[in-house]
């Protein structure tokens, strides 16, 4: 049987567990795959057509929308392909979680950024358990200089 390249990345990209986003120029999602239902409690139809105001906590809008627009201005974004963020993000019910992501701009012919994919894996307990070992050795140090 041969390999069938296209529908492997189609297959891939619509139904890993990680979120994978895809955003326009004017920020508004293109594509949210299984992941993205996952792992933010919005469908496909839910999310496709709106911003992504609805992933991201409202403090930290204003932050996010004015690197968008400068990464869509001029082309240039301040993470590199190699880049993983970590940042809060919110579900549809409104609980807050921590996620991981890479982005990767998409240019047209002209080389103009046209649109942003991320792929976001959620690390909410990891974040927690982390934040929790962090308190443990601190108050044992604390305890210890006693």
């Amino acid at each position: 049987m041969e390999f069938d390249h296209a529908r492997f990345c189609i297959r891939l990209v619509q139904d890993m567990a990680d979120a994978v986003i895809y955003c326009d120029n004017a920020g508004i999602i293109r594509f949210w795959n299984h992941g993205a239902e996952r792992i933010f409690g919005y469908s496909v139809d839910e999310a496709s057509g709106r911003p992504l105001d609805i992933v991201i906590p409202e403090k930290l809008r204003q932050r996010h929308w004015a690197g968008y627009a400068e990464t869509m201005r001029t082309g240039r974004t301040r993470y590199s392909a190699n880049d993983l963020l970590a940042v809060p993000a919110i579900r549809k019910d409104g609980s807050r979680i921590s996620v991981e992501f890479a982005i990767l701009p998409f240019r047209d012919d002209a080389g103009r950024v046209i649109g942003i994919a991320a792929v976001l894996r959620d690390v909410t307990i990891r974040y927690e358990e982390t934040n929790q070992l962090k308190t443990e050795i601190a108050a044992l140090k604390k305890a210890l200089a006693l």
